[in-house]
């Protein structure tokens, strides 16, 4: 791409690229933004971002993405299409209507969501998923501004890590202006809950870790890196930005192991391994030099979670690897999904279908509004179908990914952001819902989007990209 091409890519893009840099520093803060108010109005902003953005950056090797991403909004249109219409076109009515009316002795009109309406109330946040990995995708294929939005989320999250902790050490009873109700003497910052505060700043560690590798790596001379003298250097040689993001990437450490949050860390300190591993992995040896990369830094994992995460630690020596009532609620859900397998019950009616199914095994107190799982939740809410086709489309998202941090020199802090941390909010909402908070999901979709726009080499580029020049 030519200099002027360039320079008209980065004028027309001026206006998304704030609005996509205005959202993902300002979305975690008001808790989170899981009202849906919130919700609203971030779906409001980012698709005028979508709508300001230029297409000139699109080549035909981002086609296919932007198919898959019209395949899944086609997906979700006819399931909620069926959930919400009073005629669907095949999905079976939901039996409850019926035994409503049978026991009421009156006439209801029938839907296929357990909650009439609920479906459309709840499209919010994944509308808010979509809107962002577009637009991030739109703004990304310009490489300065891919390179800014990994900037802009690092700098935020040490902003939100200082709130988080100053907050915690003057007064751990309240989140911004609202009292705690839960997760007392615990740092959740403008978070609600302590395992979405935990991967929050567990991918803003993973984004330092980055800058302080790539900052690192442009210092050393070309050619195989001599890993046995990298210590005494660091130690005597280090220059000022290094410092300065070593310090940032401490203070995003601290923020995340003060969650106390099991899965959020381990998961959180797995994500920087990958991210380091991938980073490094041309300057590695080609026999066992990955898996060393891998096993040296869960050697210093483990370190940090006994020497600074003490409070975790006794957790896992407590309650184990995971709480009362999980595994049980997971079997509860397998059972709504084995009911309902096509359609499910409805976008966002976990709370009103589970009850039914919930085990004498999981905790009586309070509501599960929640599945813990967010693919066990997809798919009991939207049906199988759907939910494998969601799967697919992340597969291919991660093969996309994998391929950038393969082919890509220049530039390849952004596909190694985008795979550590997809990497880690997937494997995290595997077993919670980090991803179903607007104000960790959009940032992640986001920073997804935008390095999938970097994963491909131009025509007149690859070559250079592949010889690293």
């Amino acid at each position: 791409m030519d200099r002027a091409k360039q320079s008209d890519l980065v004028q027309s893009n001026r206006i998304s690229s704030l609005l996509l840099f205005v959202t993902v520093v300002a979305v975690p803060f008001p808790f989170g933004s899981a009202a849906p108010s919130a919700i609203a109005f971030w779906c409001i902003v980012l698709g005028l971002g979508v709508m300001a953005t230029s297409l000139r950056g699109l080549r035909r090797e981002h086609l296919p993405l932007l198919g898959l991403a019209a395949i899944v909004i086609l997906g979700y249109g006819f399931v909620l299409h069926e959930q919400l219409a009073a005629r669907p076109w095949i999905a079976p009515m939901h039996p409850l209507w019926r035994e409503a009316a049978e026991a009421l002795g009156m006439q209801i009109t029938s839907s296929v969501s357990i909650a009439r309406n609920q479906p459309l109330f709840a499209l919010g946040a994944p509308l808010a998923n979509m809107l962002a990995v577009i637009c991030g995708f739109f703004v990304g294929t310009d490489r300065d501004r891919a390179r800014q939005l990994i900037l802009v989320i690092a700098w935020s999250g040490v902003a939100y890590a200082v709130y988080g902790i100053t907050s915690y050490l003057i007064d751990p009873s309240h989140i911004l202006w609202r009292e705690k109700t839960a997760y007392l003497g615990v740092l959740t910052s403008t978070f609600i809950n302590r395992n979405t505060a935990a991967v929050y700043f567990g991918s803003c560690s993973v984004l330092w870790l980055l800058i302080l590798s790539q900052r690192f790596r442009r210092l050393l001379p070309p050619g195989p890196i001599h890993w046995r003298s990298v210590p005494r250097w660091l130690l005597s040689e280090m220059p000022r930005p290094m410092v300065l993001s070593f310090a940032m990437l401490l203070l995003c450490l601290t923020a995340m192991l003060m969650t106390n949050s099991r899965a959020g860390i381990v998961f959180s300190l797995i994500a920087m391994i990958v991210a380091f591993a991938a980073f490094f992995h041309r300057d590695l040896p080609r026999r066992g030099g990955i898996a060393a990369a891998l096993a040296i830094g869960g050697l210093i994992a483990l370190v940090l979670l006994q020497v600074l995460g003490g409070n975790v630690s006794g957790r896992f020596d407590v309650q184990g690897l995971s709480d009362e009532g999980r595994l049980d609620t997971y079997r509860s859900t397998l059972r709504m999904i084995a009911d309902h397998p096509w359609f499910g019950t409805g976008l966002g009616t976990f709370a009103w279908s589970f009850p039914v199914y919930r085990s004498a095994n999981v905790s009586m107190r309070g509501i599960w509004d929640l599945a813990h799982s967010t693919p066990l939740e997809l798919a009991s809410d939207l049906g199988l179908p759907l939910a494998g086709l969601i799967g697919l489309a992340w597969l291919i998202v991660l093969a996309v990914l994998i391929r950038g941090v393969r082919i890509r020199r220049r530039d390849l802090i952004v596909p190694v952001a985008a795979l550590a941390v997809a990497v880690l909010g997937l494997a995290h909402s595997c077993i919670d819902f980090s991803l179903q908070i607007p104000g960790y999901s959009i940032i992640v979709f986001a920073l997804v989007g935008s390095g999938l726009a970097q994963s491909f080499s131009s025509s007149k580029n690859h070559r250079l990209d592949e010889n690293g020049i």
